[in-house]
């Protein structure tokens, strides 16, 4: 059975971290003089985000996204996602798309979980395919961390967590406000909704 056949939405899913250390950005500045941010040391203060890019033809374009703060405990790492947050992720988008959903994303084990494996066998308006391995380039949610590092976070220099947190939620409402960057997202990947479709299969 094809998306087109079942009505779905074709979904992409990644997650990617950011810390209170901006991403590298041009900016003007006088000749001979480079341009300096000073940022408070504490790079391992970091948000996640897993964001979906939701596609299906003659519907608006939509991003969908679930944030994460890291908290570091003392010997025991970091705060990240769960097979369950993703699995909450998934069902929000079901909920907001009203429609099927294929959703196509990278080979994390979380991602390939067996409690993630065991809900998508029994919920038949869930189909999940596995990128190939290293293979970011296909995936349009790359494009949505490129417009935050290249947009909202360039060149800031942030003064405590809630001031990223604020930033990353207004670069993500400003992307979802305009459908055609997702869009463009999409087109970077130089796939296409539209040509012969072929048979999609449950991943096992």
């Amino acid at each position: 059975m094809t998306a087109a056949a079942l009505g779905a939405y074709i979904v992409f899913e990644d997650e990617a971290g950011f810390s209170m250390t901006p991403p590298r950005a041009r900016t003007w500045g006088r000749r001979g003089h480079t341009a300096v941010v000073r940022v408070r040391g504490r790079s391992w203060r970091r948000w996640s985000i897993a964001a979906m890019c939701c596609y299906k033809p003659g519907e608006t374009s939509r991003l969908i996204y679930r944030t994460r703060r890291h908290r570091k405990h003392k010997g025991k790492g970091r705060d990240t996602f769960a097979w369950s947050d993703y699995r909450d992720l998934v069902v929000r988008a079901h909920i907001q798309l009203q429609a099927p959903i294929v959703l196509i994303w990278d080979n994390l084990n979380t991602h390939r979980a067996a409690g993630m494996r065991d809900y998508a066998a029994a919920h038949d308006w869930l189909t999940i395919i596995q990128l190939p391995s290293y293979a970011p380039d296909l995936n349009p949610a790359e494009g949505v961390w490129s417009l935050l590092r290249r947009g909202p976070l360039a060149n800031t220099a942030f003064t405590d967590d809630e001031h990223l947190e604020r930033t990353l939620r207004r670069g993500l409402r400003h992307i979802q406000l305009r459908p055609d960057l997702i869009d463009g997202c999409f087109a970077g990947t130089g796939l296409t909704l539209t040509h012969q479709p072929t048979t999609i299969r449950r991943a096992q």
